[in-house]
């Protein structure tokens, strides 16, 4: 029986009903705040964010702060993912580096990231490293704990098996234990993607000149909350497209997770 593939027909569906759901909440929004005369103090209408909106991209705002944000997103992501998967082989790989360095892990990951930022401002700067670095932090733990998880979940009869046939321990990681983390390590990335976005604005919020962070700051101090509302938008917009680039890697490299996915409509 050959892999299910999602049909034209039914893709082109779920596109219409998703798009249909956000037209019907935006109609809903638009009704609530004419209909209760809500101050746009409080909460603008859509008119008035996509408005604000459009005139952000003309004026090249969004551009040059978007810009900046995904630059410290992404380079923040990259180091952070790389560290925590390097931590996560050692660990899983290592006796030695699971007794001495995974409790500190996890005691570090206890700590508020938020209350690390003004200590970050002051080690580096105002500039853009300030922003890679809590990026960098807040994403770490999800990837070093899928990556530890993934690599430790192989059967033990599959190792032996490979042990019988005179593997040596790197035959053994990249055939067997690496293949089988993937899906767990790239659960990690999906979240880590996320919350690098998140620890990107926090370090805008705590010190900088650049920065969608920095432009929330602006927009609120000036009361115009139809500007903090596309700002948001934007924001959401980065989130989804830096989400979806990893989920289409991911599904290139563990295009077994991807036949499954497809058989059971998800």
């Amino acid at each position: 029986m050959s892999d299910a593939v999602p049909k034209p027909r039914s893709t082109a569906r779920g596109l219409i009903e998703r798009t249909a759901v956000l037209v019907a909440g935006l109609i809903l929004w638009e009704a609530a705040v004419r209909v209760f005369e809500i101050s746009p103090l409080l909460i603008p209408t859509p008119i008035a964010v996509v408005d604000q909106l459009v005139r952000g991209i003309r004026s090249g705002v969004f551009l040059a702060h978007g810009f900046y944000t995904i630059a410290a997103t992404v380079i923040g992501f990259l180091l952070g993912s790389l560290a925590g998967f390097l931590i996560g082989v050692l660990v899983s790989q290592f006796d030695v580096f699971n007794r001495l360095i995974y409790p500190y892990v996890v005691a570090f990951h206890t700590v508020p990231k938020v209350a690390l930022a003004p200590i970050i401002m002051v080690w580096f700067g105002f500039g853009i490293w300030s922003k890679v670095m809590m990026s960098l932090f807040i994403c770490f733990f999800p990837v070093a704990v899928n990556t530890i998880e993934g690599l430790n979940s192989v059967r033990s009869e599959q190792i032996m098996l490979m042990r019988s046939y005179r593997a040596t321990r790197w035959q053994i990681f990249r055939i067997v234990q690496l293949p089988n983390a993937l899906p767990y390590i790239f659960a990690g990335l999906n979240v880590g993607i996320v919350l690098s976005v998140i620890g990107t604005i926090v370090g805008e919020f705590v010190g900088t000149t650049m920065g969608l962070g920095r432009l929330l700051l602006d927009f609120n101090y000036a009361f115009d909350i139809a500007g903090v509302f596309a700002t948001l938008v934007v924001l959401s917009l980065i989130g989804v497209v830096l989400h979806s680039i990893l989920r289409a890697v991911h599904y290139r490299l563990v295009f077994w997770q991807r036949r499954q996915h497809q058989r059971f409509g998800v």
